[in-house]
């Protein structure tokens, strides 16, 4: 099945789409949690090899709430990306809102070391609505 990208950000040749569903056989409403399932591509369009070291992520709940998360990598993985490579993964959140957000980081490091920090586009976590 082919992934529709709905968001994408783009900074110097580094674009980062992103593609979000919301898993209902993963959420338990009445509980009070709601999980998405959000699958990242990394392209790299510049003309330099890149490899991403960390990740930022500010994740905003309906009711204000913030979560950041900060760590090494993407799923375990530091990848290194040529000119012209991607990079894939999939991962999930959880929230105790049926509504919120996700935006954040990736910081690379070029091959001469300097960083580069790469913006992920803004995104909402919408759960459908449900009928009462």
């Amino acid at each position: 099945m082919k992934q529709l990208f709905q968001h994408a950000a783009i900074t110097e040749g580094i674009t980062v789409r992103v593609a979000v569903n919301f898993l209902p056989e993963q959420s338990q409403p009445e509980a009070g949690k709601w999980f998405w399932v959000y699958h990242i591509r990394i392209e790299n369009g510049s003309d330099e090899r890149v490899q991403l070291i960390t990740r930022h992520w500010r994740i905003t709940d309906s009711r204000g709430g913030v979560n950041l998360v900060d760590g090494e990598g993407v799923v375990g993985e530091m990848p290194v990306l040529a000119p012209g490579d991607s990079h894939d993964y999939v991962s999930g959140c959880p929230l105790g809102t049926p509504h919120g957000s996700m935006e954040g980081f990736y910081t690379f490091h070029r091959a001469d070391g300097t960083p580069l920090e790469v913006r992920i586009p803004y995104f909402p976590l919408a759960a459908p609505a449900t009928a009462d």
